[in-house]
């Protein structure tokens, strides 16, 4: 594999004088947060999703929740609007598989914590799935299992892992969004097999580089998007690729959290939902003379004054306030994380 590529420390959200489903071939897009929220579709993600298709760009679904098969997915899209096949689904279910076929001899057992669409993948590269440690498997691997993954399965995989089976996991990510609120993810459960055992495992899904290959095979996109709403699996993974992003504010991203981000968690462009898929990104510039510093973006000024994000003007958008403050906000951090006080500056946007 290639060396991840070296980008440099982002300071401002990117304007894009075309919309993004032009500029960009594939939207990587999450699922979970981004197109759907407890099995429901986000507000304004399947219209914007059909529209962007029609204009030509390829729609591609990538997912860390290992639980569901492709085909599952696609007749989930489908049924809410957004017409997919299974080969328009990428799971870090099947990144898992082929990091662990590449390690493993053709033909051997792994023991499965998950659900069905670890099996499907382990399938797909010849490997056998088994349940027991006492199948005497090559390897293990963990993938979510749905609230009703039953205790006993994580006591199965520490035992395998406690005798030295190879430990594999489709992600890590700690939660995942639901229709009720912010549930554990499979990044919970592994941490329960890690604490019991000592040992970490191999890792496939975002934001780590074998989900990004993965979708690349799969789809290959030439100028692709990452479309999501964590900054710590979509964006960290579309910045270690060396890809452009697009962060949307329904699922578990905050404004405070995206203006307090890091280099690697700092998305190229910033919008509501998956309408910003559809539009021009608008510009975020250096104030003008007479204004010392700070950023405009619309009518907003955003700036940094003793210790904290400041915002003036007026706007019609309040994306364009948020889009000034992360330019504020991330320049004054430079390649760190901004620790400047943002309530009262968010308190005004609403956000």
């Amino acid at each position: 594999m290639n060396p991840p590529v070296t980008q440099n420390v982002r300071t401002r959200p990117a304007a894009g004088e075309r919309p993004l489903s032009e500029a960009y071939d594939t939207a990587l897009l999450d699922l979970d947060g981004v197109v759907y929220a407890g099995g429901e579709a986000v507000e304004h993600a399947v219209e914007s999703l059909v529209t962007a298709r029609d204009g030509g760009m390829r729609l591609a679904y990538v997912t860390n929740n290992a639980l569901r098969t492709p085909e599952a997915v696609a007749e989930h899209l489908t049924r809410l609007g957004v017409p997919a096949t299974a080969e328009d689904v990428i799971t870090s279910a099947q990144a898992v598989a082929r990091l662990i076929a590449e390690q493993v001899p053709a033909g051997a057992r792994v023991l499965v914590i998950g659900g069905e669409g670890l099996r499907v993948a382990l399938r797909e590269r010849g490997l056998v799935p088994v349940e027991s440690v006492d199948d005497d498997p090559a390897a293990v691997v963990q993938g979510y299992g749905g609230p009703e993954l039953p205790w006993g399965r994580l006591a199965e995989a520490g035992y395998a892992v406690a005798r030295g089976v190879p430990w594999f996991a489709s992600n890590t990510d700690l939660t995942i969004p639901s229709g009720r609120g912010i549930a554990p993810g499979n990044g919970a459960a592994v941490e329960v097999v890690r604490i019991a055992t000592g040992q970490y495992p191999q890792v496939a899904g975002k934001p780590l580089p074998p989900m990004h290959r993965e979708t690349i095979l799969r789809t290959g996109a030439r100028r692709p998007l990452v479309v999501g709403d964590r900054l710590d699996t979509d964006i960290e993974g579309a910045y270690a690729g060396g890809v452009d992003s697009l962060l949307v504010l329904t699922g578990v991203t905050t404004p405070a959290q995206l203006l307090a981000a890091e280099p690697k968690y700092r998305p190229t462009y910033v919008d509501r939902d998956l309408r910003g898929l559809l539009a021009p990104q608008p510009a975020v510039e250096p104030a003008g003379p007479g204004d010392e510093d700070g950023f405009r973006c619309g009518g907003r000024l955003a700036r940094v004054r003793q210790g904290a994000l400041v915002l003036e003007g007026d706007g019609d958008d309040p994306l364009d306030g948020l889009r000034a403050l992360c330019a504020a906000a991330w320049t004054e951090a430079g390649d760190g994380a901004c620790d400047a006080d943002a309530g009262k500056a968010l308190a005004m946007l609403g956000l």
